[in-house]
């Protein structure tokens, strides 16, 4: 997958002998010290180039980052969005963009009954501790703000950067080639966060070392404080793992403006086979999913569909001036750059001479059909894709069979218009469930 980095930094030259040691003697952090007055007098003998990595506790202790509460309220007030959930285990995106366990709530290193937030502003903050050692101490150094992330597919955690000043974040590789003269195509380190995790095995979790230096790398050392750890945090177009389980369902909205960008059907198709995953009755499969990929199929549809519906509504009586405001509410199928039409079939249901029983054997198969075009509809929000599901075709299916040349058994469940949204949905404040439940 190609990554979009800004300015990322080309790769310096390599240290050949890197020293890596934890700076003792600082006290226990309490809110308003100045860690960069802490640690100038713990390590005086700093130098240029060298990389101090600092545990993010001590810096929300001493910028007064500490909350008393229900653990899982404070939780809750620092997720921007819950990407996975299972019992009391929380992954969240923090406002920061950073995706942790418990939006990086800490109850560990604190006195009973506090728990320690994260940063405001992590680049802030080792921006401000730099320029105090500079002060001090008269020296350039580089300065990483880190905390302890779990990573997907791995068991076990690490140290990463959360906040950098004076350092290089991001080394491309691109367009270089390896020892055996293949090309990188896809390669940027995340040095800052190699910094971050090489520090913390000389910190370590219990033994009360909030600090590490890192001599050896002055090349990746910095004049300026450079933008932060900003530019590591991935995009969310670019990110193909952005929707947890908890968030999937809610990544389905209904656009009705879209971009001009074209659509892989590939992932259309990897949509349908989704929809297919669907529970039906009778172990049937009562899905059709006509896909129009072509422009003048598209127009063909549309145009005998818009005749039909202006005919219906003529023979309801409305008024012409009536019928021009509600075709203009069809436009969102034309201005999709994709069409695809589900059907229902009923191959498999039960012919029961009850017209009772046949009406719910009817049912039945309508409820299947509308949970394989919700998994359709889930699936394109994960691929990246808009949509829209229209109704338009159940009114007028006669019409909609001949210009797809569809067989007579197959009933057209609407219309799903497939795109790139032209703009990000506004938000929609989730609703109450209460008000949707009856308990007996």
């Amino acid at each position: 997958m190609s990554e979009t980095i800004a300015d990322p930094a080309p790769a310096p030259d390599r240290a050949s002998t890197l020293t890596i040691w934890g700076i003792t003697g600082i006290p226990e952090v309490r809110p308003g010290d100045d860690l960069a007055e802490l640690i100038a007098a713990a390590e005086p003998t700093l130098a240029d180039g060298d990389i101090l990595v600092i545990t993010s506790k001590v810096v929300s202790k001493a910028e007064g980052r500490i909350r008393q509460g229900s653990r899982a309220d404070i939780i809750d007030s620092e997720t921007d969005r819950v990407v996975a959930r299972r019992g009391e285990t929380v992954i969240a995106q923090t406002r920061h963009g950073f995706v942790m366990a418990a939006a990086g709530v800490d109850a560990s290193n604190t006195e009973p009954g506090t728990v320690l937030l994260l940063p405001e502003d992590s680049d802030h903050s080792a921006r401000r501790i730099r320029a105090g050692l500079a002060d001090r101490l008269g020296v350039d150094v580089g300065v990483i703000v880190s905390d302890t992330m779990g990573r997907p597919w791995r068991v076990g955690l690490t140290d990463v950067a959360i906040g950098s000043a004076g350092v290089t974040g991001l080394v491309d590789l691109r367009g270089t080639s390896d020892g055996h003269g293949n090309p990188l195509v896809a390669t940027i380190v995340a040095v800052a966060d190699e910094i971050a995790a090489a520090g913390e095995l000389v910190k370590g979790k219990l033994d009360g070392v909030p600090v590490a230096v890192v001599r050896g790398l002055a090349s990746y050392a910095t004049e300026e404080d450079g933008e932060g750890v900003r530019p590591m945090i991935r995009p969310a177009d670019e990110d193909l793992f952005r929707y947890g389980s908890a968030d999937v369902l809610g990544a389905r909205r209904t656009i009705r403006e879209f971009s001009t960008a074209p659509v892989d059907g590939a992932a259309v198709r990897r949509a349908v086979a989704a929809a297919l995953t669907a529970p039906a009755p009778h172990h049937t499969t009562p899905w059709r999913f006509v896909l129009l990929e072509s422009a003048g199929a598209r127009k063909s549809l549309l145009d005998a569909m818009l005749a039909a519906w202006i005919a219906d509504l003529r023979a309801d009586g409305f008024s012409e001036e009536s019928i021009t405001k509600r075709v203009r509410r069809g436009e969102v199928l034309r201005n999709a750059p994709y069409l695809a039409v589900p059907c229902m079939v009923l191959d498999g249901s039960h012919n029961y001479p009850d017209p009772r029983r046949l009406s719910a054997e009817r049912e039945m198969f309508v409820v299947a059909t509308g949970a394989g075009v919700q998994n359709f509809l889930v699936h394109l929000a994960v691929e990246g894709l808009a949509s829209a599901w229209v109704s338009s075709t159940m009114f007028c299916r006669p019409a909609v069979r001949e210009v797809l040349d569809l067989p007579a058994h197959w009933e057209p469940m609407g219309a799903v218009a497939v795109g790139h949204a032209a703009a990000p949905p506004r938000h929609r404040p989730p609703r109450p469930a209460d008000a949707y439940i009856e308990v007996r």
